[in-house]
This record gives C-alpha cells, sequence and structure tokens, in this order.
C-alpha cells in the first residue's frame, strides 16, 4: 500500500512516500481501516523531529508510518471486537500510521462518525477536539464565573479551547502573536486578546480583571511564556502546560509555583485521558455534537496528498497556518 514513512528524525526530507508497505494484518482487539482522510499536527512534525523516540506515553519508534489520526471506514476487525461493523465510519487518533491507505487500530481508541460528519471533518476534530475537550471538562472544570488566559489561542486547540471555554460560561483572555490571530480568537468568543511578544501582557490582563490574576493559564507554548503564564495566574491557581512548541523550560525550580502564589501545574497527555472506548466515544460525542449545532467550528485549512504533505509540515513548523491541514489518502 501506499504510506509516508520514515527511517531516521530530521526534516520534511527524511519523510519517504512508498507504494511498498505492507498493509496491516487483522490483530485481536484492532479495528482494520481503510483511511479516507488524516489530520496533520504538531504531533506529527514532533515524532518526524524525535520528540517521542524516549516516550514512554506515546511508544511510537523508528521506523515508523506518520500520522496519529484520521478518519475512514471499518474493512475488518479481530476478536474481542464487539462494537464494530464492516462499514462503520469511524475516526481515531493517538495511534500512528494514518498516513498511509490503512490502519490498524485499537478498537478502544476508535470513535463513530455521525452520518451527517464528514470524514473531512471529522479527521480535523478528533484530535484536537478531544484534547480541548479534557483540558476543560477534566483537568480545568471550567464553570460559570472562571477566568482563563489562553496561549496561541489562534492554533487549532487553541480556537477549540477558547470556544468550550465561552460555552462552560467562562471569561476568556488570550495571547497570540499578531493582530490577524489575535482577531481570529475573537472571532471564536475571546473577551480579551493580547500580543505574548509584549512583555507587558501580563499587566494588561491583570488590569483587565481587576487587578486579579486568572484561575486557570492554558500554556502550550513553553519555555517562551510558562513563567509570565505563573505571573498571570492567581493564588493557588492552576497551570495546565499541554505543549512546549517554544522548546522546554528545563530549569525550573518548584519553588518558583510557591514564590508565584502557591500555584499548581501540570502536564497532562491526551493519552492518559482516553482510557477506554467508552471515554473516547463519549469525548467525540460531545465534540460532533457541538459542530452539528453550530456552537463549536473548526477551520480547515487546506487539502494535501502524499504527494505534497511535506508543504503542510513546513507550514506549521513555520506557523504560517491558523487552520487544520488535511491529507486526502
Amino acid at each position: 500500500m501506499k504510506a509516508i514513512t520514515i527511517e531516521q528524525y530530521g526534516g520534511p526530507e527524511v519523510m519517504q512516500k512508498r507504494n511498498d508497505v505492507p498493509e496491516p494484518e487483522v490483530r485481536a482487539g484492532h479495528v482494520l481501516i481503510k483511511v479516507v482522510c488524516a489530520g496533520i499536527n504538531f504531533m506529527d512534525v514532533h515524532t518526524r523531529q524525535g520528540k517521542y523516540a524516549n516516550s514512554r506515553t506515546y511508544g511510537v519508534r523508528l521506523p515508523c508510518t506518520l500520522g496519529m489520526e484520521g478518519a475512514g471506514e471499518v474493512m475488518a476487525f479481530g476478536q474481542d471486537v464487539q462494537d464494530f461493523s464492516v462499514g462503520d465510519r469511524v475516526a481515531w487518533c493517538i495511534t500512528w500510521g494514518s498516513y498511509a491507505e490503512y490502519i490498524s487500530v485499537p478498537a478502544a481508541l476508535v470513535a463513530k462518525i455521525p452520518d451527517n460528519i464528514t470524514y473531512a471533518l471529522a479527521a480535523a476534530s478528533i484530535f484536537q477536539g478531544s484534547t480541548a475537550h479534557y483540558l476543560i471538562e477534566d483537568v480545568a472544570r471550567l464553570e460559570q464565573g472562571s477566568t482563563c488566559l489562553i496561549h496561541a489561542a489562534a492554533g487549532s486547540i487553541g480556537q477549540l479551547l477558547v470556544q468550550m471555554a465561552k460555552r462552560r460560561g467562562a471569561t476568556v483572555f488570550v495571547t497570540a502573536g499578531s493582530a490577524e490571530k489575535r482577531a481570529i480568537a475573537i472571532k471564536r468568543g475571546a473577551d480579551h486578546a493580547f500580543d505574548y511578544s509584549r512583555g507587558d501582557f501580563v499587566d494588561q490582563i491583570r488590569e483587565a480583571n481587576g487587578g486579579n490574576g486568572v484561575d486557570i493559564v492554558f500554556d502550550s507554548v513553553g519555555k517562551a511564556t510558562l513563567r509570565d503564564s505563573f505571573r498571570a495566574c492567581r493564588k493557588k491557581g492552576l497551570i495546565v502546560n499541554y505543549g512546549n512548541v517554544s522548546g522546554s523550560l528545563i530549569d525550573l525550580d518548584p519553588i518558583e509555583l510557591g514564590e508565584a502564589g502557591s500555584l499548581f501545574l501540570t502536564r497532562p497527555r491526551l493519552a492518559d485521558h482516553m482510557g477506554d472506548r467508552k471515554i473516547v466515544q463519549h469525548r467525540a460525542n460531545d465534540v460532533f455534537a457541538a459542530l452539528l449545532d453550530g456552537s463549536l467550528q473548526v477551520e480547515i485549512e487546506g487539502y494535501y496528498s502524499l504527494d505534497n504533505v511535506e508543504q503542510a509540515h513546513a507550514r506549521i513548523e513555520g506557523r504560517e497556518q491558523v487552520g487544520k491541514p488535511i491529507l486526502r489518502i
């Protein structure tokens, strides 16, 4: 079958389009799926760069087929799989091999798609939607009257966090690196938007919030913003560091959390919040229902093929895209 594989870590040039990759076998507990669309994510870039080479949570190793999110049609399933039928329309994430014509996915990570959700929209929303869902519902537990700060709010997950936080009744402060991106966050419902490249955004947030820090900060940027996130948070507030696109903060002393106001800092991962098929389907159902009723919007940035997927990777690395790139198989 056709697939995009890597045998070494590096830039987009290490991606190989192959026509001779063996089709995956039907395995016990797995669902064999014909891939229609795959989402293209920072995690795919990080996989290619080797950031998960030693990860215990995400055990993808070389050589591998890229792509950790997608949507398609069930072709077969192995022993101990009871919830699926051949022909079911499904989506999945955090299992690798989606940049290919076929993939074998653990049944516990597969969610059924409603008839009126397209494959492209499912592939654009299952990973980021599930991520935003667990961050809002399980980690932050936002409620009416909460205040939160969302960094990189024009990104795919950032836009979803803004929308979900507003659905929960929170006041939403955001940062983004350009006026265009701040306008996108405001369009999605953010109450206040600031430039995180300027050193005074913390003061601006506190001024707009009655002199107070926010209850919760969602920080996917990492090194460039994390200490500012501490300053923007109220005493005994929560810092949710769910990404590190600017690099890791490797010199953090826990005493800093105490000095900043007895803060709580967590570094969660989606895999630990997708424990079984019931919760996977629950998150997918909530996301798909919100897409259908219009309370949640996902923008597809563009469509790519196996022949030009490296262009999407380059745009993500350059932070040029604000919507979700989709790979059509």
